[in-house]
């Protein structure tokens, strides 16, 4: 496999550093006249590097459920050398990838990629609401054109649910005391944005500043992942991506914390027989990497936000 570069650090408006580049292609090994889906397709730096190891021939659905970095993406591909008859893109959640493949006649894959999360882009736009660096709504979906948005969220829910959310999606353990300011908070209107939200909850957090994270990251995240449904979209998208692989096809997910991760390894030892897994069907998958692969310290030194992914790989039997 051919070595790749680093992507400079903005290559267009919708700048995002693809995370694990040469390992994503190392383990899905693109061949020429191969059939890829990139189910989250973000400024399209994977799709670029594994359509182009694809080619001759090579062919790529991309999906994302951002029409800004699916427009990005598209732009940007186009900007290459590509076919640009090689590569569909298409608006939509990749929990729905079987049903997009079928609409856009793609049958069955060589490869599938799932890269999770937020990419920089949104993460550095204060309007989306994703961050708390510097001041936004609290938006934080994905898909800006419909669906409730995190402020709906601390607006409608009653205390005993928002502490359920902020416990379950963010493992956070003040996560009582901290719905309970929000529905003082509340009483007096509506929040003015990520930077009131995250103050509140600093101010309710009993750590004394020792904590390596802002007190705020792990209420970020399970907002962002509750508005997103993004849990909801692993579990429905990773027994269709396996049913969408050809035989020795392969399927690799990145995952940025232990709520995804834990899905991804279970579901592929599940697969896998791993342990004498109680699936009544024969397995599916065989398991290629034992342990996930993590950025070295090259990529960690050129993007330090990779320092939480993980990689696993899994190959259709």
């Amino acid at each position: 496999m051919p070595q790749v570069e680093l992507e400079p650090r903005v290559t267009h408006a919708f700048h995002h550093l693809s995370v694990l580049l040469q390992e994503v292609l190392d383990a899905l090994a693109p061949v020429p006249g191969g059939v890829y889906l990139d189910g989250t397709l973000g400024g399209g730096g994977h799709a670029q590097a594994l359509l182009a190891a694809a080619q001759p021939g090579g062919r790529l659905l991309g999906l994302d459920a951002d029409p800004a970095a699916l427009a990005a993406a598209e732009a940007h591909l186009t900007a290459t050398a590509l076919p640009r008859h090689a590569f569909t893109l298409s608006h939509g959640l990749f929990g729905a990838m079987a049903e997009l493949a079928q609409a856009h006649g793609f049958p069955a894959f060589h490869g599938i990629l799932l890269d999770l999360g937020v990419s920089s882009h949104q993460f550095d736009t204060p309007t989306r609401g994703f961050s708390f660096s510097a001041d936004g709504p609290l938006d934080m979906r994905l898909d800006p054109t419909h669906g409730p948005t995190a402020d709906d969220l601390l607006q409608e829910l009653d205390e005993v649910a928002l502490a359920d959310l902020i416990y379950r999606y963010g493992e956070e353990r003040n996560s009582r005391r901290i719905a309970r300011l929000i529905v003082a908070r509340r009483a007096q209107g509506p929040f003015s944005g990520t930077a009131e939200l995250a103050a509140l909850v600093a101010r309710a957090s009993r750590s004394g500043g020792r904590e390596r994270i802002h007190p705020a990251t792990r209420t970020f995240q399970a907002l962002r992942i509750a508005v997103n449904a993004e849990l909801d979209q692993l579990e429905q998208a990773l027994p269709q991506a396996v049913t969408l692989l050809r035989s020795g096809g392969r399927l690799a997910v990145i995952s940025f914390h232990s709520l995804e991760d834990r899905i991804v390894k279970h579901f592929l030892r599940a697969e896998s027989g791993y342990g004498g897994s109680m699936n009544e069907q024969p397995p599916r998958l065989r398991i290629v990497t034992k342990k996930p692969l993590e950025a070295g310290a090259v990529e960690l030194a050129h993007n330090p936000r990779a320092r939480s992914a993980k990689l696993r790989v899994a190959e259709r039997l």
